[in-house]
């Protein structure tokens, strides 16, 4: 059944004739295959994981040392605030000095373009410790350090596809 098969060019026709319009270069190799925006999107990805690690682990740590009874809601709503912090005022300071924005500008574009982004990796990272140690860092153990590795993965590849899509259509990058 050689005809009946759906070609690129039949598709094409029948997006157009559904009233769609076809970007020229998005059926070759599809949408998702750019090579250099991965690449791109994997660094903002990684500046961002960076940002938000530093506040979420340092809340978690510092909860869990110096006011232990704090319940495992709060531990994780102030980590998930306090990575937000923290990777708002890394996307800032990078904004600041790469690409030489005011700093209000460096701000509103930190917190404009990163905080879907953040809030994903946030909930990613959380939710993953939360499975593996139940919320509570026991730096002696080494599944603690093992979650850790989990959650930053989790971390990184829950906000990609999202931070891909932006710079890929919009040409405008998430940090």
């Amino acid at each position: 059944m050689e005809g009946d098969r759906l070609t690129e060019g039949k598709a094409k026709y029948y997006i157009q004739k559904a009233g769609f319009k076809v970007k020229e270069g998005t059926t070759q190799g599809g949408f998702w295959s750019n090579t250099k925006t991965w690449r791109r999107a994997s660094f903002n990805t990684l500046n961002c994981l960076l940002g938000c690690s530093i506040g979420d682990f340092g809340m978690i740590i510092y909860l869990q040392a110096y006011h232990p009874d704090t319940s495992i809601f709060w531990q994780m709503t102030l980590a998930i605030i306090a990575g937000l912090i923290t990777s708002i005022a890394l996307e800032t300071v990078l904004l600041k000095s790469r690409e030489e924005f005011g700093w209000l500008d460096a701000l509103k574009t930190a917190f404009g373009m990163s905080f879907i982004s953040m809030v994903g990796m946030e909930i990613a990272m959380n939710t993953t410790d939360f499975m593996i140690t139940g919320a509570k860092a026991n730096f002696s153990d080494p599944v603690y350090w093992l979650a850790l590795i989990a959650a930053l993965i989790a971390g990184f590849i829950a906000p990609l596809p999202y931070n891909y899509y932006k710079l890929e259509k919009f040409k405008k990058a998430c940090h």
